[in-house]
């Protein structure tokens, strides 16, 4: 799984990138409609998922690949869901976003028991998932809050995450290069 993340770690700090303009988009315009946003979410899990998606299904022969590949499918059925059903109440959107954070939040809490075994570091993928599932329980607890509110919930939880996702990023690309793993470009 290391080598995996390590040749790709370009496309953690993607994922962490899309996940901190998402955020910022989410808290500077707070005041788009909930069409808008689920299908700002639905755009931004469908990008996130297939990238997890195609990541592990190109080192789908390590082992541990099929954790970022169920992490992918669970992202682009949301992100599918939000784009079906655009017209869904704010309460289902809430429910389906909680769902995949918690769902998030557990793929990404297994990668990093799987990576303690490799890497030192492996805190920040940890912490991304540990945030998600809180993130979800919170929305589940808290259903009936304001949409401005959540949305706020919403930004601070994507720039959060899409700022652990860069410093996972920035631990696999120096372990690539002190270890010569050969790393793909985004070139």
């Amino acid at each position: 799984m290391l080598t995996m993340l390590s040749r790709n770690w370009w496309l953690v700090a993607l994922r962490g990138v899309i996940a901190i303009l998402f955020g910022l988009v989410t808290l500077f315009f707070p005041g788009i409609a909930l069409s808008s946003f689920v299908l700002l979410f639905g755009a931004y899990a469908i990008i996130d998922g297939l990238a997890a998606v195609w990541s592990s299904v190109q080192h789908r022969t390590e082992q541990g690949w099929w954790i970022h590949l169920l992490e992918g499918v669970v992202s682009v059925i949301a992100g599918i869901l939000a784009f079906v059903y655009p017209g869904i109440t704010a309460l289902i959107a809430l429910y389906i976003i909680a769902f995949w954070a918690i769902m998030t939040g557990v793929f990404e809490l297994l990668a990093a028991i799987r990576l303690r075994k490799e890497i030192t570091g492996e805190f920040w993928m940890g912490l991304s998932g540990v945030i998600s599932v809180i993130f979800g329980i919170v929305l589940i607890a808290a259903p009936g809050a304001g949409i401005l509110a959540v949305l706020t919930l919403v930004g601070i939880y994507a720039i959060a995450f899409g700022v652990f996702l860069i410093m996972l990023s920035l631990r696999l690309r120096s372990h690539a290069t002190h270890s010569n793993t050969p790393t793909h470009t985004m070139a």
